[in-house]
């Protein structure tokens, strides 16, 4: 099969891969579209590696089922489906109470096995188990479908921060995961300031349905906030930069009562906090990796009904030959969110 294969930082290639077989309890998936996320790109410039290379990235796959492996039932060759990527036990503490994210033994697409950057994705057993392989209703699109994953991810930021209706959010961050923590506070129903440094971004924040867009850069985020909040601070805060400086910055941007939400990861590092902060305002200081295969299959439907339109996010679509465009293009920020098709 064709694969981009990474061998390296910076070190990507498009050739011929082996293609994968299903084992016992595993399922193969032929891949029609892979989306393109941050995080493949911060690995691909080598942050976080896989030790074990050559391999494949890429953790966002939707396609149909190519083969089924012994003990496998309820697909059939040729089933569309879209695919929960994390790999867990089922067993641990943290998968018995729901949180399969956080589980002991966790690996997963791009992390650990072969990812889906390639024609075919074999999907282990521990995927398959846990109800990660979700057939697709027949007109939903592979392109609206390759968003529940990420969208999954601002879902359970969402529950974190416990959003209901008429709560005043500020997002930092008007990239793709920012817009799509936009687009989820929205079906909450609650008002949303977002601030990021990038006009063209924040114009595309506003005809999303933004209430509220702040050039950071231009305005004092924090006088914009409290203006627009009365002087309270939002209710909750997603900060969906990893940059501990800006975390730091604007946590206290939270109210009284509210939830302040480190959402982008950041790298090893260390940031100044005031405990009275916390105590005195009663502040939840939380942090949000991945989602739960429970939160991939709501999102899959919220597309599928159009609770939450993705369309409007995909800006850009390659190939496998074109990948390397689409991580240099990925790299200068040139995209909201780009994916790539297989045929």
């Amino acid at each position: 099969m064709k694969a981009a294969v990474v061998h390296g930082v910076n070190d990507i290639r498009i050739e011929e891969y082996p293609t994968p077989k299903a084992g016992a309890g595993e399922v193969v998936v032929k891949t029609h579209v892979a989306g393109i996320c941050a995080t493949d790109i911060k690995t691909l410039l080598g942050l976080g590696l896989p030790k074990d290379l050559p391999t494949i990235l890429g953790h966002e796959v939707v396609g149909e089922i190519a083969e089924t492996g012994e003990g496998v039932s309820g697909f059939a060759v040729g089933d569309r489906v879209g695919v929960y990527p994390i790999a867990v036990c089922g067993k641990c503490r943290y998968c018995r109470q729901g949180r399969h994210n956080l589980c002991e033994a966790e690996f997963g697409l791009g992390h650990g096995i072969e990812g889906g950057f390639a024609e075919y994705v074999r999907l282990p057993r521990e995927i398959v188990d846990i109800g990660g392989v979700v057939r697709l209703a027949e007109d939903l699109s592979f392109e609206d479908a390759v968003f529940a994953e990420p969208l999954s991810c601002t879902l359970a930021a969402a529950r974190s921060c416990r959003l209901k209706k008429d709560d005043q959010v500020l997002i930092i961050g008007a990239g793709p995961m920012g817009l799509m923590h936009l687009k989820t506070a929205k079906y909450h129903g609650c008002e949303v300031m977002i601030a990021d440094l990038i006009d063209k971004r924040l114009e595309l924040a506003g005809k999303m349905g933004a209430d509220h867009v702040i050039n950071s850069g231009e305005k004092n985020l924090h006088d914009e906030v409290m203006r627009i909040t009365a002087g309270r601070g939002a209710d909750a805060v997603i900060i969906s930069l990893g940059i501990p400086q800006v975390i730091e910055d604007n946590m206290k941007l939270t109210a009284k009562g509210g939830v302040c939400n480190i959402f982008g990861g950041p790298p090893p590092s260390e940031i100044k906090l005031d405990p009275r902060w916390l105590h005195y305002l009663e502040i939840t200081l939380t942090g949000t990796f991945a989602s739960t295969p429970a939160d991939f299959r709501e999102c899959l439907e919220l597309i599928h009904n159009k609770s939450i339109i993705v369309s409007d996010l995909l800006s850009h679509t390659f190939t496998v030959d074109s990948f390397l465009d689409a991580v240099e293009k990925a790299k200068n920020q040139e995209m909201v969110r780009g994916i790539v098709t297989f045929t």
